[in-house]
């Protein structure tokens, strides 16, 4: 009786499993928002990026925020560009972009962070380190840089750009 029952419940399953899929359903999520599209110029600003032509990849991510006014990832890119570009002062506009777009982003806590510790601000370092820390509840590797950046800045070693 106990197999039975549970072949029934397999089967039911199994034709749940094949109804949904049909269904174009195979994602397990009822949100029928498609997927992002990545831009490709945010691709390239990227690649340039992890090239460190921080100052070619600007006008890229410029771009992308004129088709996307809402791409938190990328204005997050162009704070850290201009920051690595030697700006960090200049960098605080795109980071607060897109903290202002999406209030959780742990790469521009992290940056934002970075760039006020450049400037000589710790305490709005701080700031974002303890945002980090109620948004990482297991932690994450944004709030550990974060944390030895500020521990580096307390013992005499200034971030450089």
């Amino acid at each position: 009786m106990r197999l039975t029952f549970f072949a029934t419940l397999a089967s039911l399953a199994l034709g749940l499993s094949a109804t949904a899929y049909a269904a174009g359903g195979g994602g397990g999520s009822m949100d029928s928002t498609p997927p992002k599209v990545i831009d490709a110029n945010f691709t390239r600003a990227k690649a340039m990026i992890e090239a460190k032509d921080y100052r070619g990849s600007l006008p890229l991510l410029q771009q992308v925020v004129a088709k996307d006014p809402k791409n938190a990832d990328a204005y997050n890119l162009m704070g850290y560009a201009t920051r690595k570009s030697g700006d960090p002062n200049g960098s605080l506009q795109y980071y607060n972009q897109a903290l202002s777009i999406d209030p959780k982003h742990l790469g521009a806590h992290e940056y934002v962070g970075e760039a006020y510790l450049m400037l000589d601000r710790p305490k709005e370092a701080d700031q974002h380190l303890a945002r980090l820390d109620s948004l990482c509840v297991f932690g994450c590797s944004e709030y550990k840089m974060l944390k030895a950046a500020i521990a580096d800045y307390k013992a005499g070693k200034k971030p450089a750009s």
